[in-house]
């Protein structure tokens, strides 16, 4: 009998076992925790010990409540560091080095066991070995219906694991960020942090209000067309240009309902697009997003294969900017205020001209993770910020 198929056994044995006797823990030892799914799950009293399964969102969370110690499992995303380079039109090479998340900057010897990748599933093996008190999972709206997502959940309950499971901003009809807020807030109560988890998201939100407020009495008349691009080399294997983000994702939901300016990409979904079709939307503003890699602003004016779209507006006036990188781009993290400046003073720079990003963002990164601005300045590079420095944006 091979070594997979006894592990498959023993593991369907052992969740049999754990329907039959429970958790394990007494009645009175367990609380109660609402998730995402509106399902009252029972937790221990004290968590000690905790999975995560998201992009970084729960990781991020956990750090600015204090709790990152009791992480002990998780995804490979939040450990890892990034490189990126792309040529230019006089032969030299442009490279960007050490991106990573806040928290991976933050603390660098979180070795937490991998007990996924974005490539592969849970590995189970590895999650019953660390027998955690709780396993926290971010579901998206791809996988929220999935039939391997559901078999996940049901699986790990069936190991006698507690699962509170969390609904990304993409699992619902119109992206709304207060469902971010509600997401902070099932992380806090899951370790018994509810104020600092609603300080944390009351804070999130009122930066939201900052740009909504300063933007809200545009006329439509004088809105400009702001285009959220991937500059996807797997787009350009394709034969395209890039991707784009339609107007059903939160990118979009940022530009017309936040700062209030007009998708240039007016259709749904997040296709490839050609370089014709870029060419004919023509955007006033032109925002680059992670797509298969960070793309900055020189790369749309100096790399070679964007020269076949040199004529559009955006580049002629300068007016290609880039929010920060963020590795496995499928969910905003606690970042997304940063993403929503940047959007806001790109399109509205009068209004915003008393508002420096590259200021803006240490004080932001101070009052969120509580670092000093030494600090801060070091995550402002890990991010990939720096251009907002060089161009006094």
């Amino acid at each position: 009998m091979g070594w997979l198929r006894l592990l498959k056994i023993c593991l369907i044995v052992l969740a049999c076992l754990c329907l039959t006797l429970g958790t394990g823990w007494a009645a009175e030892d367990m609380r109660t925790v609402v998730d995402g799914r509106g399902a009252e799950v029972q937790v221990p009293m004290e968590i000690e010990r905790a999975v995560a399964v998201s992009n970084g969102f729960i990781e991020s969370v956990m750090f600015v409540l204090g709790e990152e110690d009791k992480l002990v499992g998780g995804r490979d995303c939040v450990q890892s560091i990034y490189n990126y380079s792309y040529p230019t039109v006089d032969g030299e090479t442009y490279e960007y080095r050490d991106g990573m998340m806040p928290v991976t900057y933050l603390k660098p010897e979180w070795n937490f066991t991998v007990i996924a990748t974005t490539q592969t599933a849970i590995n189970y093996e590895a999650l019953t070995a660390l027998d955690p008190d709780v396993a926290i999972i971010r579901v998206t709206a791809s996988s929220m219906d999935d039939e391997m997502m559901q078999k996940t959940i049901t699986m790990i309950e069936a190991l006698g694991i507690p699962v509170v499971v969390l609904k990304s901003h993409t699992c619902f009809d119109k992206p709304d960020l207060s469902t971010i807020s509600d997401e902070i807030r099932i992380i806090g109560s899951i370790f018994k942090k509810d104020e600092k988890a609603a300080e944390l998201a009351d804070y999130l939100e009122s930066q939201t209000q900052v740009v909504f407020e300063r933007t809200k009495d545009v006329l439509d008349s004088e809105k400009p067309t702001v285009l959220i691009f991937g500059a996807s080399p797997k787009a350009r294997e394709a034969g395209g240009a890039g991707l784009v983000m339609g107007i059903n994702t939160i990118d979009s939901y940022f530009v017309e309902d936040i700062v209030h300016a007009k998708n240039a990409f007016g259709e749904t979904g997040q296709p490839d697009i050609s370089a014709e079709h870029l060419l004919a939307l023509d955007p006033d503003v032109i925002v680059l997003t992670t797509w298969w890699g960070y793309h900055p602003p020189e790369e749309l004016y100096t790399a070679p294969y964007y020269q076949n779209v040199a004529e559009l507006s955006a580049l002629q006036k300068h007016r290609v900017y880039a929010l920060p990188w963020t590795p496995n781009y499928t969910g905003k993290r606690i970042e997304y205020p940063i993403d929503l400046m940047v959007i806001a003073k790109a399109a509205y720079p009068e209004r915003f001209e008393d508002i420096k990003v590259h200021e803006w963002v240490l004080e932001f990164y101070q009052n969120v993770y509580g670092v000093d601005e030494e600090t801060a300045i070091g995550l402002r590079s890990a991010q990939w910020l720096d251009w907002t420095v060089d161009e006094d944006f």
